[in-house]
């Protein structure tokens, strides 16, 4: 824990222009308030889902979970960090933790709860947020960690409850009728770890959407029953009842797909945003309105039904055959400091992330 004690350091990004970053250094951490915790964030991952979170920043308020000046936010991560410094009777220094985090060096939560399952933030500007999110495990009480396998916890766990969810959602609802579901930018991790679901349970035809550069990527990975272009969305089978879960975010790709399918097209479900500056959708689309999938209202409904120690059960059981099927084709790279970030940053935001590596990143350099 040498140096984690330093100054502070926050990556933000411009809240109404994305494009725009910079870094903004912090004084070190200062004497903590009774009942507070004090994390030096050790890592984060970074994937097109994270431009997802901006996406929905106003929406679904991701941008209160980590506050910043006004006109400026904290992109959250999914991420590892240890306790430093406690101020809480119940939470030691040295405890490692999973969970939300963000793009910066240093975390204070003010826990409203420590269980031996979790510790939650009860901070004020986190009240009636999703409380998935505001839940850290230690990783002494969490079934599917791994140490050897962190960077592919932080990198594809989150997102990976994310497609347990809509693939839960859509057998919930018995695929709306359909015999196949179309998967818009099919090489985002959200989509391939649907895509796997999908392919073990093979109640429907799975169809992936992607780009030429990403094609050959996609097909390899064996997940998909046909692979198809953009350009290419017309030979989509029209007479076919069909789901649409799209990860892109590209309005023009989704009207294209519901005037191709239109009442054929039964549910059209909208998780992502990896092309976020593609075209808007239209409002009056034919086939099924357009829903944007909230995944901890199923988060609690099946906590609810099942009881949280099936829920989390049945989801690490699901997690580790998909994380021992990603040694195929996952390249994990790490990287340290200002100009990683920015970099990796950029390359995701820009669509010029290479979807075979899993991004893995810190604030602190290589030796802190």
């Amino acid at each position: 824990m040498t140096g984690r004690s330093s100054k502070g350091l926050d990556f933000l990004v411009k809240r109404d222009d994305w494009s725009e970053c910079r870094f903004e250094g912090t004084a070190a951490p200062g004497e903590l308030a009774s009942g507070q915790v004090l994390f030096a964030v050790d890592r984060f991952a970074f994937t097109a889902n994270n431009i997802s979170y901006a996406m929905a920043g106003e929406m679904l308020r991701y941008w209160d979970f980590f506050p910043a000046e006004t006109g400026w936010g904290r992109i959250p991560t999914m991420g590892f960090a240890d306790v430093v410094a406690s101020a809480h009777p119940e939470v030691s220094e040295g405890l490692r933790v999973f969970g939300f985090f963000p793009m910066s060096r240093h975390l204070v939560i003010e826990p409203s709860r420590v269980a031996a399952e979790g510790i939650t933030d009860g901070v004020a500007h986190r009240a009636g947020i999703a409380a998935a999110y505001n839940n850290y495990t230690p990783v002494q009480s969490d079934t599917a960690y791994s140490a050897p396998h962190e960077d592919e916890h932080m990198l594809l766990r989150g997102l990976f409850l994310t497609s347990f969810l809509v693939d839960d959602f859509l057998a919930e609802h018995d695929l709306y009728g359909a015999r196949s579901v179309v998967i818009g930018s099919a090489s985002s991790k959200t989509a391939i770890a649907l895509a796997y679901l999908l392919s073990q349970a093979r109640s429907a035809r799975v169809i992936g959407l992607t780009s030429p550069r990403n094609a050959a990527f996609v097909k390899g990975l064996g997940h998909y029953d046909e692979v198809l272009l953009y350009d290419d969305v017309e030979s989509l089978p029209g007479d076919v009842p069909s789901v649409l879960v799209d990860m892109s975010g590209n309005g023009d790709v989704v009207n294209r797909i519901h005037h191709r399918l239109g009442d054929q097209l039964k549910h059209s479900c909208i998780v992502g945003a990896t092309h976020w500056s593609a075209g808007p959708r239209a409002d009056d689309l034919p086939g099924a309105k357009p829903e944007f999938f909230f995944a901890p209202g199923q988060i609690q409904k099946r906590a609810a039904e099942w009881g949280p120690a099936v829920f989390q059960e049945r989801v690490g059981s699901a997690w580790v055959g998909f994380r021992d099927s990603t040694a195929a084709w996952l390249r994990v790279t790490r990287g340290y400091g200002r100009d990683a970030v920015e970099r990796v940053y950029r390359e995701t935001l820009e669509g010029r992330a290479d979807p075979s590596f899993g991004r893995v990143l810190s604030l602190w350099d290589a030796a802190g």
